[in-house]
């Protein structure tokens, strides 16, 4: 069962960050078509700063489950990976639940009433001279919080699972280390010398 969720959690977290990554490509645009707007036809507009800021938002906000579910958030792991995995999974479990369960759960909470509200008044940003709405933006925070919920859940079973059999189970995608990536870089160009 805790595999089977594992797995489930694991595909919804991949699923909403590769399409969430999609909005890198759209504000990609929307800054080539104020560059050119600006300095082609000198007719900057007003929206685009807001946009912008939106689009940044929106992929910072669900990125975090994808992060997680890949292993690919920033980690001070220097001692931590001299540990044998069943120590590694007794020190994520106590971790997950002091800091990580009480953050994304008032995330979720605390950013559903945020959003509730912007949703209530039509916020627009205060911040532009086009008042654009951003309050359908603000349904990201608790949104966030909520998928970070159910990808934490499943951290806390791969953590159950590593104390009892004493090995972690395998993850969807994994991010590599830089140096991982540098060593097999070098293993194979030294394979390519020797043959």
């Amino acid at each position: 069962m805790m595999r089977a969720y594992i797995k489930l959690a694991d595909t919804l977290s991949t699923s909403i960050g590769k399409a969430f990554s999609w909005c890198i490509v759209i504000l990609m645009g929307g800054t080539c078509y104020e560059v050119m707007m600006a300095y082609v036809f000198n007719k900057p507009t007003l929206w685009n700063f807001d946009f912008s800021m939106q689009m940044y938002g929106a992929i910072l906000m669900m990125s975090g489950a994808y992060c997680l579910a890949t292993e690919s958030h920033v980690r001070g792991d220097v001692i931590y990976r001299l540990f044998k995995p069943r120590t590694q999974g007794y020190i994520d479990l106590v971790l997950y639940f002091i800091f990580f369960f009480p953050g994304v759960v008032s995330l979720a909470f605390y950013g559903y009433e945020y959003a509730a509200l912007a949703w209530k008044i039509k916020e627009t940003s205060w911040s532009s001279p086009a008042q654009i709405n951003i309050y359908m933006v603000k349904s990201l925070i608790p949104a966030a919080g909520v998928f970070l919920v159910i990808q934490g859940i499943a951290e806390v079973f791969r953590a159950i699972i590593c104390i009892k059999t004493g090995h972690w189970p395998a993850r969807m995608v994994v991010a590599e280390e830089t140096e991982q990536i540098l060593m097999r870089t070098a293993q194979d160009e030294d394979q390519k010398d020797v043959i």
